[in-house]
């Protein structure tokens, strides 16, 4: 089987995860405004609207060439956008792909938008693409990413050190996650009591 990743709207009660288009900068530029979603990305500093076409044009083209699908992350509720997100690394022959990319504007952090997006991006990939391993990584500096992508029970792998030079000539080191399809019953589970919880 191999994995067939096609531009998909992925949809909860919190969130709407749209395919990324170029026309969605204007809408997503006023969450996009704040220098500190941009800290930990290799994009550089993002500090107008045409830097954020400029990092969606990119991301397009990536998914042109079968690496990644992106999506626009709007509240489901008022119809605001709200951040970004995207499958990348994708592996199609060895069924696997990363969650990540993701940012959400300063209202939208801390709340169930981002349990709630990571639960349809797993779902989608384990019961619709038939993944066998779904991975994420975050800058090790990111302690506020790496406690959210354990909240969500994905098991720490290990830090691959210094394997990516960033825009301002940092050496990077990642802390690398993942969820294997056998666990993805429990995570589903507790990802849903999470949901719950948070209704």
């Amino acid at each position: 089987m191999v994995m067939d990743v096609q531009p998909v709207t992925l949809s909860g009660q919190w969130a709407r995860l749209e395919p990324l288009r170029v026309e969605h900068a204007e809408a997503l530029w006023p969450q996009a405004d704040e220098p500190e979603i941009w800290r930990y990305m290799p994009y550089g500093e993002v500090d107008s609207l045409d830097k954020l076409r400029a990092v969606i044009e990119d991301l397009l083209g990536r998914q042109a060439r079968g690496t990644d699908l992106c999506f626009a992350v709007f509240d489901h509720a008022t119809g605001a956008a709200a951040g970004m997100t995207r499958y990348m690394t994708i592996d199609r022959p060895n069924r696997s792909l990363e969650i990540g990319g993701t940012w959400y504007g300063k209202a939208y952090r801390r709340t169930a938008m981002n349990t709630e997006c990571k639960y349809l991006l797993m779902r989608h990939a384990f019961e619709v693409l038939g993944c066998i391993r779904v991975q994420l990584k975050t800058d090790l500096r990111n302690e506020r990413s790496q406690r959210a992508i354990e909240r969500l029970g994905a098991v720490r792998e290990g830090v691959l050190r210094k394997h990516m030079i960033m825009p301002d000539g940092y050496h990077r080191s990642s802390v690398i996650y993942s969820v294997i399809d056998d666990e993805w019953p429990a995570i589903k589970a507790r990802l849903e009591r999470l949901l719950r919880a948070q209704a």
